[in-house]
């Protein structure tokens, strides 16, 4: 899994996109098992609340070390939604799914 700075919009090929109801970046540290767990466990659980309606990016702290200043991100790999507002944060593997759940207020969108 590539795990460089992306960012994807999802939606159905050849439709319009859905209005996007949320927006995460995900920072991890390299290539690691607990990266790949966070970038995995955020997808399904984006997928199975807000399928198509959502924006991740993920965010490798290896390449990029200077988002980690600007964003305050002291320990990978966090989640933060961006949008909509106040921004909030999830600290872990996101392998916790009520926590992160509830972290990121997924419920709450839309």
């Amino acid at each position: 899994m590539d795990l460089e700075k992306t960012s994807e919009a999802l939606s159905d090929h050849g439709a319009a996109p859905a209005p996007v109801a949320l927006q995460l970046r995900l920072f991890v540290a390299g290539l690691t098992p607990r990266s790949t767990r966070a970038v995995a466990n955020i997808r399904s659980l984006c997928e199975r609340y807000l399928p198509g309606a959502y924006e991740l990016e993920v965010v490798n702290l290896y390449e990029t070390p200077a988002s980690a200043s600007s964003e305050q991100i002291i320990a990978a790999p966090t989640c933060v939604r961006r949008f909509p507002l106040p921004p909030k944060r999830v600290v872990g593997d996101m392998s916790n799914s009520e926590r992160v759940i509830a972290g990121l207020s997924l419920t709450e969108v839309r």
